[in-house]
């Protein structure tokens, strides 16, 4: 019995380890050449291991082509205790960092859950929290959002493009063909977007998976290039903008009363960090891709920030500082402007 039992195991991994890795499907006479067997021997295979809900859940994605079903095929996980704590601390991140319904990443979190109920109840318990916050019914439903992501997800794993029409800010729609390289989350908007091969311009671009309208999956296939990096590409980005030109160098020097919680923290790729012993003071250096994408995070440091470059951000914020203060009816004389700085930029600190 030990022997049947240890060559059916070989031959279930054997067919599994063949589709996995033909994605699009093999017919049962590749599949019988691949794996030195009979094409009856493979039809027979077919039938013992595919299950539509089983371990081992084999379509057909065209006739006489069979191919295991990546939506319903699930992986098995180990791990120990510190590695289900960097999960739950993952977990947290995309709980408080996402407003969308997104049952899969809460059935995700189930099963995480479950899994490491034994070894670390607390964690476990948490999981299952953070998954009925996903799902509960406070978040923003949106069935198209959700339905633009799954394709997405099918198309970067099978490797096939898609046919999808993208709103601009201005709010007009254009049509590409599309091939998905990477899926980037972005905290800051709560928002997620996905990097990669536009047609046209044959270029890589970037679309925020909130504005794409509509999706199609599209029989032709795609490779990804052994040179395209993400971690490379995002580089020098403050979240998701990047660019082809060189990053531009932002300084920044905060206050002695922020200085710390600063220094507590990399914000940015090569950030250097200047300390002043006389006020306790930091100047803070990082070269950034695009410097608007920072404008939320200098704002919110208020007067302890004060830009020192680019001259463009720095005239910006004293511009933001002189309406804020106006709006609060603290209006700003322009008489001391012989110094090239006016009674907002005293008020707000930015000396």
């Amino acid at each position: 019995m030990t022997g049947k039992f240890e060559s059916k195991l070989e031959r279930y991994e054997q067919l599994k380890s063949l589709l996995l890795a033909h994605p699009d499907g093999l017919t049962k006479a590749e599949i019988a050449r691949r794996l030195g067997i009979h094409r009856s021997t493979a039809a027979d295979y077919l039938d013992e291991f595919a299950t539509p809900y089983g371990s081992l859940p084999i379509y057909e994605p065209m006739p006489g082509r069979y191919a295991v079903d990546r939506d319903l095929y699930e992986v098995k996980l180990s791990l120990n205790q510190h590695e289900s704590l960097a999960l739950h601390l993952a977990a947290r991140l995309l709980t408080t960092r996402t407003d969308k319904h997104y049952p899969h990443a809460a059935a995700a979190l189930r099963k995480l859950g479950e899994a490491i109920g034994e070894l670390s109840p607390p964690v476990s318990r948490h999981m299952a929290q953070s998954a009925e916050a996903i799902d509960g019914p406070h978040r923003r439903q949106d069935p198209r959002f959700l339905e633009i992501l799954e394709t997405l997800t099918r198309a970067w794993s099978l490797g096939r493009k898609v046919q999808l029409a993208h709103e601009t800010d201005d709010g007009r729609v254009f049509d590409y063909v599309f091939s998905p390289y990477f899926i980037e989350p972005y905290g800051v908007g709560r928002t997620v977007h996905v990097i990669g091969l536009r047609q046209p311009p044959n270029r890589i671009r970037t679309f925020k998976v909130e504005r794409i309208r509509t999706i199609r999956l599209l029989d032709e296939p795609y490779v990804i290039p052994d040179d395209f990096d993400p971690q490379e590409k995002l580089r020098n980005a403050w979240g998701i903008w990047y660019t082809d030109k060189e990053p531009e160098e932002v300084v920044l020097k905060f206050s002695a009363r922020v200085a710390r919680r600063v220094t507590e923290t990399t914000w940015q790729f090569g950030e250097e960090i200047e300390r002043n012993a006389t006020d306790g003071s930091v100047i803070w250096r990082g070269k950034v891709d695009e410097w608007q994408e920072m404008l939320p995070w200098v704002r919110s440091w208020g007067s302890d920030c004060q830009v020192l470059e680019p001259l463009e951000l720095r005239e910006m914020l004293m511009g933001e500082a002189r309406a804020m203060a106006e709006r609060y009816g603290w209006f700003v004389s322009t008489h001391k402007l012989n110094r090239k700085q006016s009674v907002a930029e005293d008020f707000f600190g930015l000396t």
